[in-house]
């Protein structure tokens, strides 16, 4: 039988209790292919300790190393720095990690992530054009959209709404983190889109 962990370690100096809960909040990041929640890593640590404090001080810990902590999708995890991404690519066999999405597909990604929920007509209202059926399902298939509730509109057709994958694949922590609109369009990257009703 496995022994109990001991989350309070009060057999051990503050300074060392300290550096014995990064080192667990590290372990357990280390561990986890996805996100952690906060409440997830309050339990390996004692009673009243700052998790965010701990996972602060875990982060200037890093500092020079090739990974850092990054909050996403409402939790933490470890994640590559961006400045070795190329040399990942050249070394690394992470072709099935990578999107490989055209530019329209991202354009749809980004419709749907501004407008969610949205439906195939909502989004053919955008672009002016039928959007496929097979870009819908290369999204779901690569777990970036899902299905969402069903239109109040006749038929009630499905909607569309983004995934904690697709937090994931943008490093964003929540929707609130999107670009505002405004700014993509001033900045020329992407064309104003106009304001439309999709219900």
């Amino acid at each position: 039988m496995e022994p109990e962990l001991d989350r309070a370690l009060t057999d051990l100096p503050p300074e060392l209790r300290w550096r014995e809960w990064m080192r667990r909040i590290e372990a357990v990041l280390f561990a986890s292919a996805t996100p952690v929640a906060r409440e997830d890593l309050a339990r390996v640590v004692g009673q009243g300790a700052s998790v965010d404090l701990l996972v602060e001080d875990l982060a200037a810990d890093l500092e020079g190393r090739a990974f850092e902590v990054a909050q996403v999708a409402g939790g933490w995890m470890f994640r590559t720095r961006a400045t070795y991404a190329p040399a990942i690519r050249a070394a690394a066999d992470v072709g099935d990690q990578l999107l490989d999405l055209s530019e329209f597909d991202v354009a749809v990604l980004a419709a749907i992530a501004y407008h969610q929920p949205i439906t195939r007509d909502g989004l053919k209202d955008i672009f002016g054009k039928e959007i496929s059926r097979d870009l819908i399902g290369r999204l779901h298939a690569r777990n970036l959209i899902g299905t969402g509730p069903r239109s109040p509109r006749r038929g009630a057709p499905y909607t569309f709404v983004t995934t904690e994958q697709f937090l994931l694949a943008f490093g964003l922590e929540s929707l609130r983190d999107l670009p505002d609109r405004e700014q993509l369009e001033d900045a020329g990257v992407v064309d104003e889109v106009p304001q439309v009703d999709f219900g």
